[in-house]
């Protein structure tokens, strides 16, 4: 295809690979989907194990991403309903160890709360 004298690649139809990501006890994820891309891991603390006794679950996200895909996610990647999905932002800080500087990145957080009656087994015991 040519363009002002110049020649333009044209993109071609997607390419499909498998990629395999394995996210806490949940299954093992293969598809070129955006959704399996959201989900980065489980974040496990003591305030997350505390919530998770509420039937609330907190994941670390990708930074693009907003409350429905999350949401979308989780209940594909785990086959259990979501309620609702709160959203944390965390900010960049910068770190200095002697004389250099150096900045810890920031991350985005994802606190879901799952309908009565289901459960995610990814807390560990």
């Amino acid at each position: 295809m040519k363009f002002f004298g110049r020649s333009k690649k044209v993109k071609k139809d997607k390419i499909e690979f498998k990629s395999e990501r394995k996210m806490g006890s949940g299954p093992i994820l293969t598809s070129n989907d955006r959704r399996f891309d959201i989900l980065k891991q489980v974040w496990i603390t003591e305030k997350s194990a505390d919530l998770s006794k509420r039937n609330k679950y907190v994941f670390a996200v990708d930074k693009k991403s907003n409350k429905s895909e999350i949401k979308k996610a989780v209940e594909t990647a785990y086959g259990v309903g979501v309620r609702d999905v709160n959203i944390l932002n965390t900010a960049s800080k910068v770190k200095r160890l002697g004389k250099t500087g150096g900045r810890v990145l920031g991350f985005k957080k994802a606190v879901v709360s799952l309908k009565p009656g289901h459960k995610l087994d990814v807390m560990p015991t």
